[in-house]
């Protein structure tokens, strides 16, 4: 991995899990020091963040982190409903064996890791939420994975990271999560995959996601009135 590749996987995950909370400023400097690379891998990782809607370059002020909002979340939430809703029928319509069995297969291993996290003290420790997280997104990912269209994936992997900026901090919150069955959610769409029922399957997801949507809004709001 290269220091430039480094540089924006470390600045890419904290602005993610909320370290770098959003409008503060990037200070090249501060950067050089907080992660221990050169002002050229920065700049570039900056470069690349600023593609993926992470960071913003203001006028006379440099690089901040992107600030967040209800209609931004919405947004992303609702371009994902849209991109994977047609990835997902593509990929129940097209996809063979080893799309099925690489759907089970992650279904499997973020049970594993949610049972796990569930036992742990809150608030977890970021090890573990990171690794279900990856768990949480190779799920989504395989469920899409047979669509045989490189750019639905594309741009589904972006509005994922889009929404998990809002998503992932609230993981840490140690007040008593929402009463929803998450895992419930996922077997029951998982197993609707497999039954190749492509209008139960989109409702499915779409109605999963908008269902965190609303959970979110009633937890950032008063965050972004301020």
């Amino acid at each position: 991995m290269t220091l430039a590749e480094q540089a924006y996987q470390q600045v890419r995950w904290d602005i993610i899990s909320g370290a770098l909370p959003p409008n503060q400023p990037l200070r090249l400097e501060q950067l050089k020091q907080r992660y221990g690379v050169g002002f050229s891998p920065i700049r570039e990782a900056l470069n690349r963040l600023l593609s993926d809607r992470l960071v913003v370059n203001v006028a006379l002020r440099g690089f901040t982190v992107a600030p967040i909002s209800i209609a931004e979340m919405w947004d992303a939430i609702e371009s994902r409903c849209l991109i994977e809703g047609d990835a997902l029928r593509r990929s129940i319509d097209k996809g063979d064996d080893a799309w099925e069995a690489q759907v089970v297969a992650a279904y499997h291993a973020l049970m594993l890791k949610a049972k796990s996290v569930s036992t742990l003290p809150r608030p977890v420790n970021d090890a573990d939420l990171r690794a279900l997280e990856e768990r949480h997104h190779a799920f989504h990912r395989a469920l899409i994975a047979g669509c045989q269209s490189q750019w639905l994936l594309d741009f589904a992997d972006k509005l994922y990271v889009e929404t998990e900026r809002y998503r992932f901090p609230n993981l840490r919150d140690s007040s008593p999560l929402p009463d929803r069955d998450i895992g419930n959610e996922h077997q029951v769409l998982m197993t609707t995959v497999l039954a190749r029922d492509a209008d139960k399957a989109t409702e499915l997801l779409q109605a999963h996601y908008r269902s965190t949507g609303r959970i979110l809004a009633d937890l950032i709001g008063p965050l972004t009135a301020v």
